[in-house]
């Protein structure tokens, strides 16, 4: 009786979100599984610190909106005890206008009665609905996309600090079908994107789903637990970390060599196939293919990401004038302020800051002013207290204060996008048992990092 070869494990490069999610998701399925990546930590770019004095610090993302399949996962990773929903008392979203914080209009008919838009810009609302769908044949940037719909002023002061906050980007240089697909589709099924919104709710509705925006979470000790429930869902032994892989080589049997480095010593082992789930510069830096046939993702590195620093500031509540009834302030370019938005953190979940105190996350730099981002903190938190004392009314110096800088923050989708997906499907196509995704190419938020993973392992089991 033959007895089968053992199962070669699949190889994920990479232990962020994506990562991490595909390899849960090829545990699940009974796959063998290696794991590996540089840091010290899983998560990629989820960092949460809890400090001693009752601080809770998010370094990275802040948020995590739950869809369906967001919301199966964390019952699957027994997480459900830890979830928070984001916090009533975060429901307006402010925008500075002219100086000062105006809350946005949550709402068709609060759009409709508040005099945050002029006339003419709800007038372009109501006209919008008659646009039938219209097949286009190139990309155009969203700034562009979004005017043909619904008129400057809503660029101006809707999209364009939305864009900052989201993708520290600019939004004249983002391509609409990249960046954002979802409205791409919709207006190539709709014609209307409001009579598109309105489609989707009822579906979801019909589904027997809310049929508003997907809930905001996140979770008691931080979004950190959720990479590290989903490490604890995996094979013991599975994950190598500090673990920088430099190579890998295709064999003729259809098998793969990973050569990787760990504290100098170099390792070499045999796996079935490969996921890259790892950030635009690193898949640069990788040699794949054998010496004299490289397959290069070089190119790559050209993908920008502006940089991004985040500033975690704890005041007085008896310091802070404004009430903090919000998710936070986000700044149009046109304002000409040092930032790009200001998350009130404590008022979004619960345990944010200790007692008699208030925790807000300030974002700085970007594609708009990246020589913020680079700046010392001792240099960069004068700008910023002045920043918040003329919209917060905040007074004095805060009382604890956590800078994170993102040298290389966020994968901006421009309209030379489509070259670097054929880079990417150059490589998959020209190699058995390669796949690569994550924020390169599906995507920037938490949730498209998950769906990404799910993905890839889903190409895997095919």
């Amino acid at each position: 009786m033959d007895i089968p070869p053992p199962q070669l494990p699949v190889a994920i490069i990479g232990a962020g979100l994506t990562g991490l999610s595909a390899a849960h998701h090829l545990a699940l399925a009974g796959k063998a599984i290696r794991v590996y990546d540089a840091s010290a930590e899983p998560g990629g770019a989820l960092r949460t610190e809890l400090h001693p004095d009752g601080w809770l610090i998010e370094a990275g993302p802040n948020s995590l909106q739950e869809n369906p399949e967001v919301a199966s996962l964390i019952a699957t990773l027994g997480l459900e005890s830890e979830r928070i929903a984001c916090s009533p008392a975060a429901k307006n979203r402010y925008i500075v206008r002219g100086g000062v914080l105006r809350a946005m209009p949550a709402s068709p008919a609060a759009f409709i009665t508040s005099s945050f838009f002029s006339v003419r810009t709800k007038f372009k609302l109501l006209t919008e609905l008659t646009r039938r769908p219209l097949p286009r044949v190139e990309d155009l940037p969203l700034s562009a996309f979004i005017r043909e719909h619904f008129g400057d002023e809503l660029v101006t002061y809707a999209l364009d600090p939305f864009i900052s906050g989201i993708y520290a980007g600019n939004a004249d240089l983002l391509s609409a079908r990249h960046a954002f697909p979802s409205l791409w589709q919709a207006e190539l099924e709709h014609g209307s994107l409001v009579r598109a919104q309105i489609a989707s709710a009822k579906a979801k509705r019909a589904r027997g789903e809310p049929s508003g925006p997907p809930p905001i979470v996140s979770f008691k000790s931080g979004l950190a637990a959720l990479p590290r429930a989903l490490v604890a869902s995996l094979p013991g032994g599975c994950l190598e970390l500090k673990a920088k892989v430099e190579a890998l080589l295709p064999q003729p049997d259809g098998t793969w060599l990973v050569r990787w480095v760990r504290d100098g010593t170099t390792t070499t082992e045999r796996v079935g196939q490969v996921l890259l789930a790892l950030p635009a510069g690193a898949l640069a830096k990788l040699t794949i293919g054998v010496p004299g046939l490289p397959t290069s993702l070089s190119s790559l590195d050209t993908l920008e990401h502006p940089p991004v620093t985040s500033l975690f500031l704890g005041y007085r509540r008896a310091d802070v004038a404004h009430p903090l009834d919000g998710f936070g302030a986000l700044v149009p370019s046109i304002e000409k302020r040092s930032l790009l938005g200001v998350l009130f953190s404590s008022s979004l979940f619960p345990d944010r800051a200790p007692a008699g105190h208030v925790a807000m996350t300030v974002m700085v730099g970007g594609s708009r002013r990246p020589d913020l981002a680079r700046l010392p903190q001792q240099e960069l938190l004068p700008i910023i207290q002045k920043e918040l004392s003329s919209l917060l009314g905040v007074r004095g110096a805060p009382v604890f204060v956590r800078s994170t800088a993102w040298p290389r923050a966020i994968p901006q989708y421009k309209l030379n996008h489509d070259e670097h997906l054929a880079v990417i499907a150059f490589a998959e196509a020209r190699h058995r048992g390669l796949y690569i995704g994550g924020t390169v190419r599906d995507g920037i938020s938490m949730t498209n990092c998950l769906a990404a993973g799910t993905k890839l392992a889903a190409r895997v089991t095919a």
